[in-house]
């Protein structure tokens, strides 16, 4: 039988509150029953390419010092395109949309204000993660006094479409823009998925010890973002591999303290927030809240990015399903 993705989000709407939301609770349950299988591990592990395991923010803004508006690629996958992105007071977009994806930012300097069909426009700063629905026009533009800096995520390879009242954008590599119709049918928000999420004040400050009973930013048939917080620990044992994942990659933007990131073939990875973390699809990752860089614990979070929220995980036959 085909579902509607009307009728799929609202199964995996019916599964997130199975779940209870707890992230991976799948994986994590200690009374779930463990299976055991036979699963592909590719026997060459898939090359990083021109990502990086960890993107430094201070690394990217050196290399940016003294320009007004750069953009700096981060991730590129046949998924994904995430780049970082600076802009300047005045500086504004089309009013625009995407036709079969989201798109997603972390605002992390400066201030824009985002104005997204049949919601109230708003300005976004800091810690705000904001995300618009395929179908749906927005427009943003950096206000303020100060230029604006947002990490941006798209669908690869998939350009976005622009409102016909405005003149024909430029053409892209491979593609021309030709003036189509096409029934009105905006994706619009629901109970998982809102406009935005402001981390610093609806996150860190509502309870400062604790993770969001409302940790999903992102949930649907093709995307799962999702805030992952918690106290740091001491380094597990290089024993606990954590998992890997079959075909799909998997990245991590660090919003708060530090986290630590083993991942098969290249070792440990201590990310700081700003930082973003990436892994190929095949290799054993595993991620955890790290101690301070005074060794005491304090709250971390890393924002997960998956292509669904039933992202098969592999873990070794000795570790029971559990990281």
């Amino acid at each position: 039988m085909a579902f509607s993705k009307t009728k799929t989000r609202a199964c995996l709407a019916a599964l997130a509150g199975m779940m209870c939301l707890a992230p991976l609770a799948l994986a994590q349950d200690a009374n779930a029953p463990v299976w055991y299988a036979w699963s592909p591990k590719p026997d060459v592990l898939p090359a990083y390419g021109d990502n990086r395991p960890v993107t430094r923010l201070p690394a990217v803004l050196a290399k940016h010092r003294g320009q007004k508006r750069w953009s700096e690629q981060v991730i590129a996958t046949k998924r994904y395109d995430a780049k970082w992105i600076q802009a300047q007071p005045g500086d504004k977009s089309p009013n625009m949309y995407w036709a079969d994806d989201r798109i997603f930012w972390v605002v992390w300097g400066g201030q824009i204000r985002f104005s997204i069909d049949g919601q109230q426009p708003f300005i976004a700063s800091k810690g705000f993660l904001v995300q618009v629905p395929q179908r749906t026009r927005y427009a943003m533009e950096t206000v303020g006094d100060g230029p604006s800096l947002r990490f941006e995520v798209t669908h690869a390879g998939i350009p976005p479409l622009y409102s016909g009242d405005q003149p024909r954008p430029a053409n892209v590599p491979g593609a021309h823009y030709m003036k189509i119709s096409t029934p009105t049918a905006p994706e619009g928000y629901d109970e998982l998925n809102r406009p935005y999420v402001d981390f610093l004040k609806d996150v860190v400050a509502a309870d400062p010890l604790h993770a969001p009973k409302r940790h999903f930013v992102v949930h649907d048939e093709a995307n799962l973002v999702n805030i992952i917080r918690g106290m740091g620990v001491p380094t597990p044992p290089d024993s606990n591999r954590g998992h890997f994942h079959i075909g799909d990659d998997e990245f991590w933007f660090i919003l708060e303290g530090r986290c630590d990131f083993l991942i098969e073939d290249t070792g440990l990875v201590t990310a700081d927030a700003g930082d973003i973390v990436f892994v190929p699809p095949g290799r054993f990752h595993r991620a955890s809240w790290a101690l301070g860089k005074d060794g005491k614990p304090a709250m971390a979070t890393r924002l997960s990015f998956n292509v669904s929220p039933l992202l098969f995980h592999n873990f070794a036959a000795d570790a029971a399903g559990r990281q």
